[in-house]
């Protein structure tokens, strides 16, 4: 359900436009304006979103997307071509590189089709969500829209968004301090472990979508359940023709780790280190939560393109159904609206990025240590 964002915001008790896919004019963002603790909180937002419809940034580029979306599969395809062309040799295993750039380009679309950047059709957007997450990807589009949806209505908010719950990773001393055993002595070390651990992403995307199929009710399962089995039926016809059995599963390996660390290096600099609301403090309006929880990364065409546009974290979380190509153009304004409010703006370089989400993770371990 790509426009599960949509609905679920609808719900939420900090207001709609915090997660955002709100269809026509991002209403439900004018919603979560007033959503603040008091009269200044709630008109911060107001003034921004006003600007930014005027300048028609929050009109769909659909045709920018049919575009994106037809040279990701020539992309692919080509990839998948070359593997034939190649056949059983070690030298095919070089193309496990570019197959999992393409298949992260492939779960950026999945990404916009669930905010509904790439169209109002509900039908359409659905059905673009789910070719690209669990077809291509053999990801669960329901799972992921689930889990983001509420990441984007409180992010870094330790009780409700379960971007920062405890995990593999934990994110808050407290967390830390309830660690034992093993869990332990991986929070101890999690900053140094954190790029390696990530190479398991790939592979633990694709269980917890099947994980999650139990919640979903009968018609999706079963729909979703088809497309994910039919993708790894895909997947395995694939390599097993066009590889002997040990080269197919070395790919196999070597393509989800190579996935699984593009994608935690396109989220990972977004919020990891930045704010994190006190779940007992006064409650932060839709602006307040949105840009002190989320990092901005500097760069050109090329980290737009490596990071899919979420080097635009704050443009994003405040308008998530922005289309893509927007969010640079409104950085100016937001980045003015903040300056002008004093509020802080975080942007740094990607390198810089990184650090400073290593440096909170080697933080929280700390009193382990």
């Amino acid at each position: 359900m790509p426009q599960a964002i949509a609905t679920a915001a609808g719900g939420t008790r900090d207001g709609a436009g915090s997660s955002g896919a709100v269809g026509d004019g991002e209403a439900g963002a004018a919603g979560a304006a007033g959503a603040g603790t008091g009269p200044s909180q709630g008109s911060d937002f107001a003034p921004l979103l006003r600007d930014v419809k005027g300048q028609g940034l929050l009109e769909r580029r659909t045709g920018w997307y049919a575009a994106g979306i037809a040279v990701n599969l020539i992309a692919l395809g080509a990839v998948i071509t070359g593997m034939v062309l190649l056949g059983d040799t070690w030298w095919t295993l070089l193309l496990a590189l570019p197959l999992a750039v393409f298949w992260s380009r492939t779960a950026f679309v999945g990404h916009d089709a669930g905010h509904a950047q790439i169209t109002g059709d509900r039908r359409v957007g659905r059905a673009v969500g789910l070719v690209h997450a669990n077809l291509l990807l053999g990801m669960n589009e329901a799972w992921w829209n689930d889990k983001h949806v509420r990441h984007h209505a409180n992010p870094n908010h330790i009780d409700k968004d379960p971007d920062v719950g405890v995990g593999a990773l934990v994110w808050t001393q407290k967390q830390a301090a309830q660690r034992e055993g093993f869990a332990r002595w991986l929070t101890r070390n999690q900053a140094r472990l954190f790029f390696p651990m990530l190479l398991l992403e790939g592979i633990a995307l694709k269980i917890s979508g099947f994980q999650y199929l139990r919640r979903q009710p009968t018609g999706e399962r079963v729909l979703a359940a088809l497309l994910l089995v039919a993708h790894l039926g895909l997947y395995a016809t694939l390599l097993f023709t066009v590889l002997s059995p040990g080269k197919a599963v070395v790919f196999a390996l070597v393509h989800h780790a190579l996935f699984g660390l593009h994608l935690g290096m396109a989220f990972a600099p977004n919020h990891k280190g930045m704010e994190m609301p006190d779940p007992d403090g006064e409650r932060w309006g839709h602006l307040q939560r949105q840009v002190l929880t989320s990092r901005n990364v500097r760069g050109g065409i090329l980290t737009d393109w490596f990071l899919g546009g979420l080097n635009y974290q704050i443009e994003h979380h405040l308008f998530p159904s922005m289309p893509r190509p927007h969010l640079r153009l409104a950085q100016p304004m937001v980045r003015a609206h903040c300056k002008s409010l004093g509020m802080p703006y975080a942007e740094t370089g990607l390198i810089e990025s990184y650090r400073q989400a290593l440096r909170h993770m080697h933080e929280v371990g700390e009193p382990l240590r």
